[in-house]
């Protein structure tokens, strides 16, 4: 019984979790002018509207720069916070962690807000740099807990080997614990950018009304005129969420093979 009882429930608890993001699909294919189900038709006007729309481009555009630069920025500072972490010992090590942590559990209108005002004060509002900064600030937190996760199977008798043959810090943390910590850094650098380019609040507070991020076009679509092209960008967003989920599994697989290379025999 338990045999046919498990993988139904999965398949359960699959459709339940993805079922809502797939009703999309049909919508950005319609061929109406409002957003109902089932579609009078079917037609790509949507997606035209969208790669050809000057406005809906620029907002994408803005968002792939933002979440790149995040995402660079939140993973050079994360993962030198997590290998610091692991390898200092100090009293109240964990408060430092829980500390790191906060950005990932305050309400993004309260850390929105609080950027808003202090960012006022340093000229950094109503800029695209501002929105970086704001962004690697509430990103890097998720780099640092990833990489943590890997550094604890990493052997650091490994790199206390490579320095005693004489290997210079850099080049044994270049050549001895970023290719065994590969798969942390890089599923923290996809979260860091997946979480810059679905951000919403604090883009709405950072960036000047001209300067739009694709989730902030696609409020105002919502918010004004209630336009279908949003279901196509949405669509976009699903892809790319999907192109990106399948970088971390290839990435986490290769690391597997790397440690299993690397482990003795």
């Amino acid at each position: 019984m338990m045999r046919f009882a498990v993988p139904i429930f999965a398949v359960l608890v699959l459709l339940f979790l993805v079922s809502p993001i797939f009703v999309i699909f049909p919508l950005s294919f319609s061929s109406g002018n409002i957003l109902t189900l089932p579609t009078p038709g079917y037609s790509l006007q949507w997606y035209e509207d969208f790669f050809l729309s000057e406005r809906w481009l620029l907002a994408t555009k803005n968002s792939f720069v933002v979440g790149f630069a995040t995402m660079f920025a939140a993973t050079l500072l994360g993962t030198l916070a997590a290998f610091g972490i692991n390898m200092a010992k100090f009293p109240g090590k964990q408060i430092i962690v829980g500390t790191l942590a906060l950005p990932m559990v305050v309400p993004l209108i309260v850390t929105a807000a609080s950027m808003y005002l202090a960012f006022s004060l340093v000229g950094l509002a109503n800029s695209l740099w501002g929105l970086v900064i704001a962004h690697t600030i509430i990103a890097s937190p998720y780099v640092v807990i990833t990489v943590l996760a890997s550094l604890q199977t990493f052997d650091m008798n490994l790199l206390r080997a490579s320095l005693s043959l004489g290997a210079p810090p850099a080049r044994a943390f270049y050549e001895i614990v970023l290719p065994m910590i590969l798969p942390g850094v890089v599923a923290g650098a996809i979260f860091a950018f997946a979480i810059s380019f679905d951000e919403l609040v604090i883009a709405i507070f950072i960036t000047s009304p001209g300067e739009f991020t694709l989730p902030r076009q696609m409020f105002a679509g919502l918010r004004e005129f209630l336009s279908p092209t949003i279901t196509a960008a949405a669509v976009v967003m699903v892809v790319l969420s999907f192109i990106l989920l399948f970088i971390t599994e290839t990435v986490r697989r290769a690391g597997e093979r790397t440690k299993l290379g690397k482990s003795p025999s």
